[in-house]
């Protein structure tokens, strides 16, 4: 019986592309003129930065079937590498320091994703959970990765390229929104060749991808990398143009729960679905701070706020894997094609 291919690789290309070119026309022409500091500082360079994420995570999950919970640990990688670059290597430009600290983490995801070849699964799951209590635990304890800074925070370096400053609140959001727009154009080139293929071939029938002359190790491999690569540069955006820090908090646990469940929500097998599932992550807190203060005034604290979210953020998962397991994408494209129908004329 034949697999349903991801919903990107069945999406009409027309459509598709005046869409992006609509979103991004106004993302780089009327949200810079329109956006106030705290949109761009509270809710796009957020996003941006979990929607790249979401993206890495995605083509290993999504398109690979290969389960991480490690994300927080390669986007701490990537972060990490990139301050130590632009501290020890002062003349590096900025966009180099992000491309090696991006090879760093996949070379780390490389050998993270080694237990691959042999484990699947749940087990698989776990062996990325060690890699994330690994490196907390080295961010922690190694001086050297944080300029020996006795509290492990240190200022992220600021963001300027051939002279030009991306410091302020808008700078970092159209830099990080041309760095997340180069990397999904890159996915998408990705996922519709040959190497694409192979990892829908590899998550719907292992054997049979083997059979029909896949190289599945080297397959898993390149996805891990590939994948790391991508969360590694998104922990660069994370840390430099959202926190303004490079610090072990920001790398938690939490944070590779968060990017699994963007994935969940915003739809697997799909890059319009870490869009849409960060986008969600972002708005839910707002959302539910606004309505719990409303309701319960100031009894509705950010203790308060955080175990409302996760509640929400659980039955909301729940929800999409009974309803809809493809997610917000599914949703949209339904919605889409259901207002097309209504609004094409009857012959």
């Amino acid at each position: 019986m034949a697999t349903a291919l991801p919903l990107d690789l069945a999406r009409p290309r027309r459509t598709g592309a005046a869409g992006i070119l609509l979103l991004l026309a106004l993302a780089y022409g009327l949200v810079p003129l329109l956006g106030t500091g705290y949109l761009f500082e509270a809710i796009l360079t957020p996003f941006l930065a979990l929607a790249l994420a979401g993206l890495g995570l995605n083509l290993l999950t999504g398109y690979a079937g290969l389960l991480s919970l490690g994300s927080a640990a390669f986007m701490a990688v990537g972060a990490y590498a990139a301050f130590n670059l632009s501290l020890r290597l002062p003349g590096l430009p900025l966009p180099a320091t992000i491309l090696l600290a991006g090879l760093v983490a996949a070379a780390v995801g490389a050998v993270a994703g080694l237990p691959a070849l042999r484990l699947r699964g749940f087990y698989l799951a776990v062996s990325t959970l060690a890699v994330q209590f690994f490196v907390a635990w080295a961010l922690n304890r190694i001086g050297w990765l944080s300029n020996d800074s006795p509290s492990g925070i240190v200022a992220a370096p600021r963001l300027e390229v051939a002279g030009l400053s991306f410091d302020d609140a808008r700078g970092r959001y159209l830099f990080s929104l041309t760095v997340v727009a180069v990397l999904t154009f890159l996915a998408w080139r990705l996922v519709r060749s040959p190497t694409g293929r192979n990892l829908v071939a590899i998550r719907d029938h292992e054997t049979a991808a083997r059979i029909v002359g896949v190289k599945v190790a080297r397959t898993k491999l390149l996805a891990f990398a590939l994948s790391s690569f991508i969360v590694g540069i998104a922990g660069v955006l994370w840390a430099f143009a959202y926190l303004r820090t490079v610090e072990p908090a920001g790398f938690n646990l939490d944070r590779s729960f968060q990017i699994l469940f963007i994935v969940i929500i915003g739809g697997l097998g799909t890059l319009r679905g870490a869009f849409l599932g960060a986008g969600f992550i972002v708005v839910l807190p707002l959302v539910l701070s606004r309505l719990g203060a409303a309701a319960l005034g100031d009894g509705f604290d950010s203790g308060t706020l955080e175990m409302v979210q996760r509640i929400v953020l659980g039955a909301l998962i729940v929800a999409v894997l009974i309803r809809e397991p493809a997610g917000l994408a599914a949703l949209l494209d339904r919605a889409l094609n259901h207002a097309l129908r209504r609004v094409r004329p009857r012959s």
